[in-house]
């Protein structure tokens, strides 16, 4: 065979969308795209999960960065959740049984905010019934009349004893221990001295009637206390009477009003008591604030006594029509499960139900809540509070302190919610596989897998929900349109990026991307209207010149000699390679050269680029190939007698994938065969043990790195890249490349063998073996096979001489 039957035609070289195909002048005349584009399935997991009420059906979208998958799983779950009905209102309210534990109401949409206003509007009138009842003319009467007939009965019978006590003789004074009775026989109290000069008989009988009098004063003094108590127990009965006329009618005109939620009914049955039960703190209208002067930070907030009696409104969907739908971009486990504030009152940390934050859980119960993945297993507890929340169908709120608390401090335990939601959990498929693997409850909680593509078909339809593609976000972003010329730029370059002339990317991203910078370069270039295609490759060209310092100062110094790349000519045992280097969102090519030198030996097969471990375990994998090969072709009847190493020449950094084998096998067979190799032509390509060159990826990036390093040394007409045949349908290469290969300046060629390839390579045939189990004359096999022959038998008269001289010292 010829080395033209394995030439590639330029027309292979580039898939060409031929605008009339698009049938418009214009996107403006486009209808937008509805659905989404190439994600059937996809769309079908997130439609499957997002409607299934069993539990455990949450759902992981895993797919690349740049897919769409995020804007497209949120855009299917609003328009899913708007057709679903909207969730309860989620309230705290104090527990007037158990302060630490604030108790959880569920309303109806809306109502949530409603009750709070209204208990808010309740307060406000209860203070000011409150303040009018206890100012009242009435009440103070009937206070009044309370307290004067306890006054009235208590000076009654205090005067009756005064009296008796003086007919006695005696009189009531004060000591510190309280009332007592001093003798006073002519109403004055007599003085010790006169004590002393009575008799014994006159002491003895005025001590007598002292005691008397002493046991009639202290009884009498216990029933005025008794009675003092009493009246006390009257008054508070009346202040409970009174504040309970003052308030009841206006907490049961919102148990009418809330009649149908039996929680909130029982709260304001309990808060009534509680006003009740309570009266005094209402009756003096108590702040607690201290008397001495502090600065207003320190103490905090003035506390009255009806904040208890307020509704905290954690969740309300007043307005909301279906399902909520929330992302939560920084899901730390304070803000998936909520969180209990605290502010600071004479320097101590305190809080109530009123300072509970509602956290995304509590934000999306009913519905949709959307997680990045690798966002929740990066924040310390929150996907672990996350599962508990799954497993158990309710949110309990949590904090990182409760999980790292050294010294128990006293806060609330408020209600754990009931949990209704579906978890979109969005990440890439390494995160999935990695908790599907390692993670026991994962699968039970996420049993939906959404996967998105990152290619989908080229075809007629595919090409127009492109073009609709384009003109809908021309119309969101207010861009001019796309003529038919540039429309098909854009889809030529959806082929590229999908690297297959069959296939259109879908990372809808970098797409969108490409049709913001041709409107932009548009508009600079005074195309205000319509943008052509010459925008569209300008805007090409200049994410290439952003992005490419690196590859042109690579090709300098290639042209410089600096990098020594070979061209032109041939060299045994020296061949062309090529690699590539992903740079941020920028992929180049660029040809490396691959030198083999060979020798006599039992070694076999030196990879440099692993003894000083630069190579990945994909290339060693390759370079064992080769020894594989050799064995199978050249080693049926004797032994390798050879070795060899291989080394990229003027390589400094990691060597790995195996698309290199091809070249060095080629470089290698060049060596022992003594077989020159053309250095215009740079291979790429893996083989296996029989032989085959097997398809590689980047082979666009390649020839175009081969293809720049010719231009800066000069073309020759001659030069080229040997590429597996399974990758033309992989080319989608640049207008100057193609250009180039039509005008004859540049060849690609598509080998499926190893022997295809070293005719290419070496203008011989590469021969086959003939049925006695020789190859033909001139072949580069037949010379391979001569020189590990001439190898073998050198190594085994070396051996028998080695021996002979062995024996003869003994």
């Amino acid at each position: 065979m010829s080395i033209n039957d394995f030439e590639v035609s330029f027309q292979k070289l580039r898939w060409v969308c031929d605008p009339a195909s698009l049938g418009i002048e214009s996107t403006a005349e486009l209808a937008l795209a509805a659905e989404p584009i190439g994600q059937e399935r996809a769309v079908a997991a997130v439609d499957f999960g997002a409607t299934i009420t069993s539990e455990g059906y949450n759902i992981f979208v895993l797919g690349p960065v740049g897919s769409g998958r995020t804007t497209l799983t949120r855009q299917m779950l609003e328009a899913i959740a708007a057709e679903q009905p909207t969730p309860s209102d989620w309230c705290y309210a104090h527990n007037f049984h158990n302060p630490r534990s604030p108790v959880a109401l569920q309303l109806d949409p809306g109502d949530g905010r409603r009750l709070a206003d209204d208990v808010d509007e309740l307060i406000e009138d209860i203070t000011q019934a409150i303040e009018h009842v206890f100012d009242s003319d009435e009440y103070q009467d009937q206070r009044d009349e309370l307290l004067r007939e306890f006054r009235e009965e208590r000076a009654r019978e205090m005067q009756g004893f005064e009296k008796k006590a003086e007919e006695a003789g005696f009189t009531i004074g004060r000591s510190p221990g309280g009332l007592v009775v001093a003798p006073a026989p002519e109403g004055k109290v007599i003085t010790p001295e006169q004590y002393k000069q009575m008799s014994e008989e006159e002491r003895d009988e005025l001590d007598k009637k002292r005691e008397q009098l002493q046991d009639e004063l202290v009884d009498l003094v216990q029933v005025v206390h008794r009675r003092e108590k009493e009246a006390r127990k009257a008054l508070r009965q009346l202040d409970r009477q009174t504040i309970q006329f003052a308030t009841s009618h206006l907490i049961d005109d919102l148990i009418q009003e809330y009649k149908k939620c039996e929680a909130v009914v029982e709260h304001f049955q309990q808060m009534k008591d509680d006003l009740v039960e309570n009266v005094a703190r209402f009756r003096d209208g108590e702040e607690h604030t201290p008397s001495f002067p502090v600065p207003e930070a320190f103490i905090g907030a003035a506390y009255t006594p009806y904040d208890r009696y307020r509704i905290n409104a954690l969740v309300t969907n007043e307005g909301l029509e279906g399902a909520p739908v929330v992302f939560e971009m920084n899901p730390t486990i304070d803000n998936l499960t909520g969180e209990i504030e605290y502010q600071t009152r004479m320097g101590a940390l305190t809080t109530d139900f009123t300072m509970i934050k509602p956290g995304a859980l509590h934000r999306a119960n009913g519905g949709y809540l959307i997680l990045e993945a690798e966002a929740v297993l990066r924040r310390p507890f929150a996907w672990e509070a996350l599962k508990r929340c799954l497993k158990n169908q309710q949110v309990k709120i949590e904090s990182i302190q409760d999980q790292v608390r050294i010294i128990s401090t006293v806060s609330l335990e408020p209600q754990s919610i009931p949990l209704d939601i579906k978890v979109v959990l969005i990440g890439t498929p390494l995160v999935y596989y990695l908790l599907y693997q390692y993670d026991d409850e994962f699968g039970k909680l996420f049993k939906v897998k959404a996967d998105f593509n990152t290619i989908m078909e080229r075809n007629d339809e595919t090409i127009q929900a492109y073009a609709q593609f384009i003109a809908a976000k021309c119309q969101e972003e207010d861009l001019p349109p796309f003529s038919a010329e540039a429309t098909a730029k854009i889809v030529e370059h959806g082929v590229r990026t999908a690297s297959d002339q069959e296939k259109l990317t879908t990372r809808f991203v970098e797409v969108l991307d490409l049709v913001r910078e041709s409107a932009y370069w548009a508009d600079r270039n005074g195309n205000e209207d319509l943008v052509q295609a010459k925008d569209v490759q300008n805007a090409l060209e200049q994410f290439i010149w952003q992005s490419n310092r690196i590859e042109e100062r690579l090709l300098e110094l290639i042209e410089q000699g600096t990098l020594l790349i070979e061209t032109e000519g041939k060299v045994t045992g020296q061949i062309n390679g090529l690699h590539i280097a992903v740079l941020g969102d920028y992929i180049m090519g660029m040809p490396t050269r691959i030198t083999v030198r060979s020798a006599l030996g039992t070694a076999g097969i030196v990879n440099i680029e692993r003894e000083v471990k630069l190579s990945g375990p994909f290339h060693d994998k390759g370079v064992l190939i080769l020894s594989g090969y050799l064995r199978q072709k050249y080693a049926s009847d004797q032994p390798l007698s050879c070795a060899a190493s291989i080394s990229f020449e003027q390589s400094y950094s990691q060597v790995e994938g195996d698309s290199a084998s091809c070249a060095e096998l080629i470089a290698l067979l060049s060596s022992i065969g003594g077989v020159p190799v053309r250095q215009d032509i740079a291979v790429t390509g893996s083989v296996d043990q029989h032989g085959s060159i097997q398809a590689i990826g980047g082979a666009t990036q390649k020839i175009e790195g081969f293809f720049a390093a010719c231009k800066v040394k000069g073309f020759t007409g001659e030069q080229g890249v040997v590429i597996p045949a399974a990758n033309v349908r992989n080319l989608m290469l640049r207008e100057e490349v193609v250009e180039a290969v039509e005008a004859g300046q540049f060849h690609i060629w598509a080998a499926e063998t190893v022997d295809e390839a070293l005719e290419i390579l070496t203008g011989m045939p590469a021969g086959e073996m003939d049925e006695e189990g020789n190859y033909p004359e001139g072949s580069v096999h037949r010379a391979v096979c001569d020189r590990l022959q001439q190898m073998a038998e050198t190594l085994r008269e070396y051996g028998r001489g080695a021996a002979k001289e062995a024996k003869e010292e003994n």
